[in-house]
């Protein structure tokens, strides 16, 4: 009888935002996690309860007995920890999901390998879609590059080959799109509650901003003092920001930028 992928066993290495969320959609869609590993107890065993896994806080104690590892660690534990990581799994399919870490990364040291990059924000206290959410796969074997699609087809929608380089380009998008944009709200909220007004009243302009790049592109999105260059009311906000020097500057750069950009 022919097994399906969901009997392949999977390890996570790394318990934090990305692989809560991603070891739930795959344990719910039927898949075998059977070992996570985590620098700390806590994270390692919290996740381990929820996909009925087991845990460890030793890399040398992470079992052999899987077929694919998904590493999800941030950039610079995945360098120093890979050569242990590997170690004693030959025959595994080795996975990282960060979105600017190279695949040839795991070049010499193992001879299946790729990437798992599902392109969303991701919080532990908070379940997403992943119907929705667009996932990047590449891989050194083509027969490995099929069975990360058809994984990733069990979770999502938006499947793609994505080669490293387009991969960086969509990272660096995304911390434009996502984590430039929600420093914004956070900065508007220190703005806000100085003057005693709740964050909640900008809901209804977030929400339809957001809305409104579904029908338009970005650039037709475009309103404000910045598009026309209307200093009466430039030079208005930049005196309320005078006593805040870094506001002061990037409320000047990107209304510059966004002026320079509808120029072209």
């Amino acid at each position: 009888m022919k097994r399906s992928i969901e009997d392949t066993p999977i390890v996570f290495i790394g318990a934090g935002n990305l692989a809560v969320n991603l070891a739930q959609a795959l344990y719910r869609k039927g898949f075998r996690i059977v070992q996570i590993y985590s620098r700390t107890v806590e994270s390692a065993q919290s996740l381990a309860e929820k996909v009925e896994a087991d845990y460890t806080t030793n890399l040398a104690e992470v079992t052999n007995q899987a077929q694919v590892y998904i590493v999800a660690l941030k950039d610079a534990a995945l360098i120093d920890l890979l050569p242990q990581i590997v170690a004693h799994k030959p025959e595994a399919l080795f996975v990282h999901t960060a979105g600017s870490v190279p695949v040839t990364i795991w070049e010499n040291q193992t001879p299946r390998y790729g990437v798992f990059y599902p392109m969303q924000t991701f919080s532990k206290q908070r379940e997403v879609d992943f119907k929705t959410i667009p996932i990047f796969v590449e891989a050194n074997r083509e027969t490995d590059v099929a069975f990360l699609k058809a994984m990733a087809r069990t979770l999502s929608d938006n499947v793609y080959e994505a080669t490293s380089e387009q991969r960086k380009s969509l990272h660096l998008a995304a911390v434009f799109i996502c984590n430039f944009t929600n420093h914004m709200y956070a900065l508007a909220a220190d703005l806000l509650e100085k003057e005693g007004l709740p964050f909640e009243v900008m809901l209804p302009l977030i929400d339809e901003t957001a809305r409104k790049v579904h029908d338009l592109k970005p650039y037709d999105a475009q309103t404000g003092p910045a598009i026309r260059y209307d200093m009466n009311v430039i030079d208005k906000h930049l005196s309320l920001l005078k006593e805040t020097p870094m506001l002061h500057a990037i409320y000047e750069l990107i209304s510059q930028s966004i002026h320079e950009h509808h120029q072209l």
